[in-house]
């Protein structure tokens, strides 16, 4: 019913939920660096919206995520300051507040200088610093600067020596215990940006640049030994040497961690390790195959890469689209004459990568298409272009849409100029085009080919719908359509064609009646992108009005809606239903929405036409989730179900065979004596340790021993004796086997008990039979009961009458369990053996 009603008063989707963002390493705040002394090992943090992400620096692999939950108000600005927080359990109360004015000291830095307790280092934009004590809340000192702005603030290996970098590009070694400048560098590609010096026996500085070069300078004799060009493609957020490591960490804000090892001659880093997601945001994302595990996503960076949603371990980047892949590898990708603009769409199949490329893909305003391999992590051998344009540049003609036949072995490519070519993806020769010159008058917007390879369906800019013949090219059908259309998705399992058109509708056409069957409206802006659930029910779109719609194609109905900060640019089901991905304006990371029937029962009706959909902060970077809050299960899951206790083998399972552990363990010898005995405090026996209360021995006790003590009735037995089953429950379950044994050996009349607290036991075990929880603990506790007391039992009206009500219990819970556990082998049998 709470999922019905959810559906009725949406808030937020019924069907999605957010669960977690890929590609998403860093931004542009500086890491930190912290050592393990339990582990042994460097962990670098780094922060990616509201989230702190963990790397063990050995292999650069995700330990951790750290959800930070402040106020409203609270960005992370400062990473150090944020850690801060969250190591005193997230609170933000104040504990110093410093006020300036920023006119004439606006704080751009800070620092805690080595071995100066409770003091802090501040830099200002006006380029003058200032020392404060954080305890008294004092100005200890201000040191006037060097006429330029502090963008950085560095301890040095030596005490009292700070490294400053100022925005004029200068990098100032600094005494402050002195206030004495003892060295001067200058840089030359702008403001300093990070600062850190060598801890292994060199006397190297490294120093970061807005334009992602790093500086290496040899404090000893005063001047640059070394370049690491190109480290980053945008500034360089922070780096930091490992300790006594020639290891140097870097990270940016192109969404890349680096890790670089200094063990060739010169002095210069090779890359060791790294986590690279998309330096600029994503275009067009897609599943790569049917499992679902990995997701290929191009962005507008030019690359194309390869996105895992079991661990990031498995991802991997298939490089940058280059004319000549030699050349690339020389001159590397920055300085690369021939690489390719970003890629707009692509299409792939998993059919015959083993054998040749599997993807194909169109760049942005060219007219060239490349193959690539997912196998080999890289571009392909072909660029495709069509011969009939002489590779004249200057005819402003580009690719607009591709597809890639179910068997792997030929590529449709629709062109702006109206042609839709065939190639063969293993040799790249030109295999035949659709139409006499042209398949549409103006630009080709979508191209599919159906699952056996017999049709081909394109629209175009002329507002028309075309089906082919695959093999021949023969122009079957011709639908014309009521607007101009942005772009189609063809489900092949069920043979339905959606496509979107520029008056933000979207039509649904039969392929095999060759009828439109559905029409929907109701997006409000250019629809970016389109994705069918993996049975062909459900139709997801995604447009620029924020919205993000699932539509019901039996029912011809809108059945969810919700709303995204910024809209989604491209969306993919998973092939087996459980996720949906998503991709968003000006958002370099891939966003998980877990699909929710899957997992609950989910009612869904269609939403009205006034519906008004809320907006959902996207997985991985809002601050405070209600979504996120930890499941508790609850101690039954139904009523009907029979529920065990949990405990241990070793609290129950061993109960019948007590007296053969007993000989085993019997002592071969008596215990000794210690000679002298240390000092215990007395405790009560049982599984959780308790002491024993001192007794203060009265002045007038007898000395004579009362034998009413030796008779002394136990904890549990005067529950039973009141009849409170849960109790006399709760105290078996803390008890150890042995002790569960003396405890029911008591319940006899040869050792102090009565048949009526027999009884008892056997109505406290009924309770738990008939309320199904404790199975195992019911069954293991009975058995050791009627072990002890079989033929006491035999010979008592009131304990047979009870016991047999015990089997009947008994028996009715068992064969309710049976017929479940029959049911299931028989359904697993016909799966194994039918022949679906």
């Amino acid at each position: 019913m709470e999922r019905e009603n959810r559906n009725c008063n949406i808030k937020g989707s019924a069907i999605f939920s957010g669960f977690r963002a890929l590609g998403l390493y860093s931004n542009h705040l500086a890491h930190v660096l912290r050592f393990h002394k339990k582990h042994r090992e460097f962990y670098v943090l780094t922060a990616v919206g509201q989230c702190f992400h963990t790397y063990n620096v050995s292999k650069v692999s995700t330990v951790r995520y750290i959800l930070v939950r402040l106020n409203k108000n609270y960005r992370i600005k400062d990473i150090f300051t944020v850690y801060v927080i969250c190591s005193v359990n997230l609170t933000t109360d104040t504990y110093l507040q410093i006020s300036y004015d920023k006119a004439s000291f606006e704080v751009s830095a800070l620092m805690h200088p080595s071995t100066y307790l409770n003091k802090i280092l501040f830099g200002s934009s006006q380029g003058s610093l200032q020392l404060w004590n954080i305890k008294s809340n004092k100005l200890l000192f201000t040191f006037p600067g060097w006429a330029s702005a502090v963008t950085v603030l560095q301890q040095t290996p030596a005490v009292d020596v700070v490294g400053v970098g100022l925005a004029s590009g200068q990098i100032i070694i600094h005494n402050i215990r002195c206030n004495e400048t003892l060295m001067k560098f200058q840089q030359d590609w702008g403001p300093v940006t990070a600062l850190s010096f060598r801890t292994d026996g060199h006397p190297i500085m490294a120093s970061g640049s807005p334009i992602g070069h790093i500086g290496l300078w040899d404090l000893e004799e005063k001047k640059l030994v070394s370049q690491m060009r190109d480290a980053h493609t945008t500034a360089i957020a922070g780096l930091t040497f490992l300790q006594n490591e020639p290891l140097l960490i870097t990270n940016g804000a192109d969404n890349a961690i680096r890790v670089w090892i200094f063990d060739v001659a010169g002095g210069d880093g090779r890359l060791l390790r790294h986590r690279t997601g998309h330096s600029a945001p994503p275009t067009k994302i897609k599943h790569n195959d049917q499992s679902g595990l990995n997701i290929l996503s191009a962005g507008q960076d030019g690359t194309l890469q390869s996105f895992s949603t079991v661990h990031e371990r498995f991802n991997k980047s298939l490089g940058h689209g280059t004319l000549n892949k030699t050349r690339a590898k020389k001159k590397g990708v920055t300085h690369d004459t021939a690489k390719l603009p970003a890629i707009t769409t692509f299409a792939s199949e998993t059919a015959r990568q083993s054998d040749w490329d599997g993807i194909i893909a169109c760049h942005r305003g060219f007219l060239v298409t490349t193959t690539w391999s997912y196998q080999k992590g890289s571009i392909g051998a072909h660029k495709l272009e069509p011969e009939r344009f002489n590779k004249n540049r200057s005819l402003n003609v580009h690719a607009t849409a591709v597809d890639i036949t179910s068997c792997g072995n030929f590529a449709v490519i629709a062109l702006s100029s109206g042609h839709i070519d065939v190639y063969n993806m293993q040799s790249g020769f030109h295999r035949g085009h659709y139409g006499k010159d042209k398949a549409h008058a103006g630009p080709v917007r979508g191209v599919s080919v159906d699952a056996l390879n017999q049709l081909t369906v394109s629209v175009g800019a002329d507002r028309l719908l075309k089906i082919w013949r695959f093999k021949s090219k023969e122009l079957l059908h011709t639908h014309s359509l009521p607007a101009a259309p942005a772009s189609s998705l063809l489900h092949r399992d069920s043979g339905m064609l959606a496509i979107a058109l520029d008056d933000f509708t979207i039509q649904i056409l039969d392929m095999e009646t060759r009828r439109a069957v559905r029409r929907f409206s109701g997006h409000r802006g250019q629809i970016n992108d389109m994705t069918f659930s993996p049975d062909g029910r459900w139709l997801i779109t995604a447009s620029m009005d924020c919205a993000i719609r699932t539509w019901d194609l039996p029912s011809g109905s809108l059945v969810d809606c919700f709303l995204v900060d910024a809209a989604a640019v491209s969306l993919s089901m998973s092939p087996t239903g459980n996720f949906l991905a998503s991709s968003h304006v000006d958002g370099l990371g891939i966003y998980l929405w877990s699909n929710n029937t899957l997992c609950s029962m989910v009612s869904l009706r269609p939403l009205s036409a006034d519906y008004e959909p809320t907006v959902i902060m996207l997985p991985g970077t809002y601050a405070d989730s209600s979504e996120m809050l930890e499941y508790i299960s609850p101690a039954q899951l139904d009523e009907h179900l029979v529920t065990l206790s949990l405990l241990p083998d070793s609290r129950w399972k061993n109960l019948l065979h007590l007296d053969i552990i007993k000989k085993k363990n019997k002592p071969k010898e008596p215990p000794k004596l210690p000679k002298a005995a240390p000092f215990f405090i007395p405790t009560i026996p049982g599984l959780v340790p308790q002491f024993a209360l001192p007794t203060t021995p009265s002045e007038d006790q007898s000395k004579v021993v009362n034998l009413g003590v030796l008779a002394q009735k136990s904890t549990f037995y005067l529950q039973l004796e009141n009849a409170l089953d849960n109790n006399s429950l709760k105290l078996l379950r803390e008890l150890g086997p042995s002790a569960i044994e003396t405890e029911l050996r008591a319940l006899s009349p040869d050792m102090g008990g009565e048949v009526r607290v027999m009884q008892s036991f056997l109505k406290m075990i009924s309770s738990i039979l008939q309320s199904k929880r404790d199975f195992d603990l019911a069954q293991a506790y009975l058995a050791l009961f009627l072990k002890l007391h079989l033929r006491f039992i035999a010979d008592q009206p009131e304990l047979m009458e009870e016991a047999e009500s015990v089997s009947a219990h008994l028996e009715e819970t068992w064969m309710s369990m049976q017929t479940l556990l029959n049911q299931n082998i028989c359904l697993l049998s016909y799966i194994k053996s039918a022949l679906l």
